[in-house]
This record gives C-alpha cells, sequence and structure tokens, in this order.
C-alpha cells in the first residue's frame, strides 16, 4: 500500500476551510495544483480534475463518504477493486477557534503494487495544495 498525507494548522473556523474545500469554481484562485476542476463537490457527484502533477489526464473522481463540514473522499479506480485511490479530506475544529486541516490519499488493490510505480512522488504537491488551503482560508473574507 502506498499512501501520502499532509497536515497543516489552520487559523479560521471549519466551516470557512469547509467552504473553500467545496468550492470547485475557486479551486484554481488558491490552489496551485490544480490546473482544473469541473463539477459540483458533494455527496454522489462526479468531478473532474486536472492536476499539475499530470496536466495531461484528467481523474473523474466520485466525492462520497461526506459529513459536512468534516469529512468527504474523492476516489478512482478499476473494476473489480484492482486499484483504488481514495483522497480523505479531514477538518477539525480547535477549541482556539482554528481547525486541524489533513488530507491523505491512499492507494490499493491487487495493482497498487505495478501502478503506483508510475505515480509521482505527491509529497510536494500535498504540501502547497494544504499551504495554499491555509492561506486563503486565513485571507480576509
Amino acid at each position: 500500500m502506498t499512501s501520502y498525507s499532509v497536515s497543516k494548522t489552520i487559523g479560521a473556523p471549519a466551516e470557512r476551510v469547509w467552504s473553500i474545500l467545496t468550492d470547485a469554481s475557486r479551486y484554481t484562485d488558491w490552489n496551485p495544483t490544480i490546473v482544473s476542476l469541473d463539477g459540483t463537490i458533494a455527496e454522489g457527484e462526479t468531478i473532474a480534475l486536472v492536476s499539475t502533477v499530470n496536466p495531461k489526464r484528467t481523474f473523474k473522481l466520485k466525492v462520497s463518504d461526506v459529513t459536512a463540514p468534516t469529512s468527504m473522499v474523492w476516489s478512482d479506480g478499476m473494476p473489480l477493486g484492482l486499484f483504488t485511490g481514495a483522497r480523505t479530506f479531514t477538518v477539525t475544529p480547535r477549541e482556539d477557534g482554528g481547525s486541524e486541516f489533513t488530507m491523505e490519499e491512499v492507494y490499493t488493490g491487487a495493482l497498487a503494487g505495478l501502478i503506483t510505480r508510475s505515480i509521482p512522488d505527491m509529497t510536494d504537491s500535498f504540501e502547497e495544495f494544504a499551504t495554499g488551503l491555509k492561506q486563503e482560508a486565513e485571507s480576509p473574507a
């Protein structure tokens, strides 16, 4: 199993962070890792994402397991569970009024070992995503 994760303390309420995470129309304004993001970020919807890591490919991701304003999952994969990539977003309210943001992507399935060899290291991309989210959430509304 291969996975990537990032956590960031954000000086903004969970509701503000959540509203940014679920507004597909503004992703390219704050997120330097996204070329485009089309669709509605809501449970059961499919979104089309193009990232800077692989700008020639459009990922069709299913939005699932949404518990506003604290968590959601975006996933894609192959039939029969041969390969699945699942990105989980978690926003945890802090006692100081801020939030803890965590994003983790996990690759599983019988072909995961083979397929993940061709996936670039996502560490820097994850850090850029979290930093962009933090800056957007902490900026004056």
